[in-house]
């Protein structure tokens, strides 16, 4: 039997134990370290993982020779300097979203991880839905014609409060687009990819509705509940980057579309959705309820297509991991990630020349560009270019 494939997770915040659920779904790959600052710290956070072996310091799980795939799971402001590393090292690497903190930064990643030759991916996870599958197959075979409109939002309400804290609402550790590069990247690369399209232009709005937040003395934890009348300290911390956005988007194919984000929407805990307006028939799809897709039609009844492999085209039939009323959700998004990735290793494809059925560097330099040109156009109030 081939062995297994051997990985290490940087990063233990909410993001990391969640890959390492996701790989652990794998038969044919193993989690065998993960590091985090402080020697003490990282042993306790692996034995409660179940993970063999913990580094207070990266830099040694990096010179771990077993170890042949990294996930780069740290704060934003890290992601450059350690994907660069993690390459450097001769390992694949698999990294959260932004992938740097500008866009030249990602463009000099993209490069040194084509000139290692090394698998390189972004988790970008909700174009790993089995419904998004699906719908761009849908889409690809001109089922909706000719797509003229694409619009949609992503809302969350975890920074709803003036009380409310964390790490990403410092532009020096999450960067200088918040919503729009946390959520807002997530809701581009999922329409990108359904639809085939490319964002070329951008008008955008951005809001940061609590300049002055209230930081707990004690640490906050992402998504953790508020817990502002149990909490008699904090200290005022000026904050740069949005809460809200609206953004006007022209895509490459000269049709049109619309994007709202929001991390003050109160009720809204991680929608996800957009529609497709075709030249025959539209779709509309939300992540909250992710194995229904609404198909619209002008000239004859609605229609609710739900998962199910049974009804799927041949297409996208491998995606759908399970009978139909069997509903595949978020976990499973990232595991149909890892799966593509991971196979893609595991078959031993060139990632300069094998397409790869998940988000790669490409993808995520892609976003960092896309993001700066909104930063740019809200800053400007005008059109601009999204230059890759």
């Amino acid at each position: 039997m081939k062995a297994k494939i051997k990985a290490g997770i940087i990063g233990t915040g909410f993001i990391g134990p969640a890959h390492i659920e996701a790989v652990r779904r794998l038969e044919f790959v193993e989690v065998i370290a993960l590091a985090q600052n402080g020697e003490e710290s990282a042993r306790i956070k692996a034995e409660q993982l179940g993970v063999p072996l913990a580094y207070g310091d990266y830099k040694d799980l990096l010179r771990n020779p077993d170890i042949e795939v990294v996930h780069n799971c740290t704060p934003n402001h890290l992601h450059n300097q350690i994907n660069r590393e993690i390459i450097e090292a001769g390992k694949h690497v698999l990294s959260e979203k932004p992938l740097a903190m500008s866009s030249s930064e990602s463009s000099e990643l993209l490069a040194l991880a084509r000139k290692h030759g090394v698998v390189h991916g972004v988790n970008f996870n909700y174009r790993q839905y089995p419904m998004m599958k699906q719908l761009a197959e849908m889409v690809k075979q001109e089922e909706f014609g000719r797509i003229n409109a694409v619009h949609g939002s992503y809302l969350q309400d975890w920074l709803l409060y003036e009380t409310d804290y964390n790490w990403r609402l410092d532009d020096k550790t999450g960067g200088r687009s918040r919503a729009i590069a946390d959520i807002g990247s997530h809701w581009c690369d999922t329409v990108q990819y359904v639809t085939g399209k490319k964002i070329k232009q951008v008008f955008a709005d951005l809001w940061t509705v609590h300049p002055i937040r209230k930081k707990p003395v004690s640490q906050a934890i992402t998504f953790g509940v508020s817990k502002g009348e149990q909490i008699s300290k904090y200290e005022d911390i000026p904050v740069h980057t949005e809460d809200y956005a609206s953004v006007l988007i022209r895509f490459d194919d000269g049709s049109k579309g619309a994007f709202t984000v929001s991390q003050v929407s109160a009720g809204r805990k991680n929608a996800l959705s957009f529609e497709l307006n075709g030249s025959r028939k539209s779709a509309y799809w939300k992540q909250e309820e992710p194995a229904s897709l609404w198909i619209g039609h002008r000239d004859r009844f609605n229609e609710v297509l739900m998962a199910d492999p049974a009804l799927f085209l041949e297409e996208a039939r491998p995606s759908i991991h399970h009978p139909g009323g069997h509903t595949e959700g978020w976990p499973d998004s990232v595991k149909n990630m890892m799966l593509q990735y991971y196979t893609f290793i595991r078959e031993g494809k060139d990632p300069l020349k094998d397409k790869a059925n998940f988000a790669t560097f490409e993808d995520g330099h892609l976003s960092m560009c896309i993001m700066e040109a909104i930063l740019k156009s809200h800053k400007d109030e005008c059109w601009v270019q999204v230059q890759q």
